[in-house]
């Protein structure tokens, strides 16, 4: 008897600490939240750029704490899925990348990243994406370039230690990939940074609507005459 109500004991003082372990680092995580910023910027010119998202994170990272950066790429961009793999990013693409179709003719997709955090956050966290732009229909409007709008990313928390992520206020509990692997999902918490830079406007060069008709009949043109030549020299040598 005295058994039994020592190991109820043990096991009621074991759920207390528990929870009350839990409480604490759902206090620490909701310190982190409020206490964030978040900048990108974009390096290069031309077709072939690279996001360079920016994330201040303290007070130091938490046990058990991950971060998810969720980007929404217009139909102006893509990634490439080959050269990621090559740099090794822990990325989860939402469908199929086309490489070769222009703007016009796909659509926006969703990139998962998940970065690794190390043992501290002192410094911030940067995360580097190489981004390459579409080929745009040609314009009739007398414009030379193509503008393409880039939001910054959604900046997502997970941890294992807070069970009661519903009631940090004023934060969005959303369901997203656990891991790069897309196994299954998990609930992450949606952070709102206190700063937030990056709502940028990138431009790609585009050809003139006007000159497809001369650009198609000259490339014609010189393909007859040259298909023209060398059968001429073929005939002459009796090349067949």
């Amino acid at each position: 008897m005295y058994f039994a109500l020592f190991f109820v004991l043990a096991c009621f003082f074991t759920c207390l600490c528990s929870i009350e372990k839990g409480v604490n680092n759902c206090g620490s995580l909701r310190l982190w939240l409020q206490s964030t910023s978040l900048s990108v910027e974009i390096n290069n010119k031309g077709f072939h750029r690279e996001a360079v998202t920016t994330v201040e994170l303290s007070p130091d990272v938490l046990s058990g704490v991950r971060v998810l950066l969720v980007y929404r790429w217009p139909r102006g961009i893509f990634v490439d899925p080959y050269q990621l793999a090559v740099l090794s990013k822990q990325i989860l693409l939402d469908s199929t990348i086309d490489l070769e179709v222009p703007a016009h003719k796909t659509s926006g997709f969703v990139t998962y990243v998940y970065p690794a955090l190390g043992e501290r956050t002192s410094k911030p966290l940067k995360v580097t994406i190489p981004i390459h732009g579409r080929y745009h229909e040609p314009s009739f409007d007398e414009e030379s370039f193509a503008s393409v709008d880039l939001q910054p990313p959604e900046l997502l928390l997970w941890t294992d230690t807070c069970a009661q992520l519903n009631n940090l206020e004023t934060h969005t509990v959303v369901e997203a990939p656990c891991t790069a692997d897309n196994s299954s999902t998990c609930p992450w918490v949606k952070v709102q940074p206190q700063k937030v830079h990056g709502h940028m406007t990138v431009q790609f060069p585009v050809g003139d609507g006007f000159l497809v008709a001369p650009v198609c009949g000259v490339t014609l043109l010189v393909t007859v005459v040259c298909c023209a030549t060398l059968s001429k020299v073929m005939w002459k040598h009796r090349i067949v």
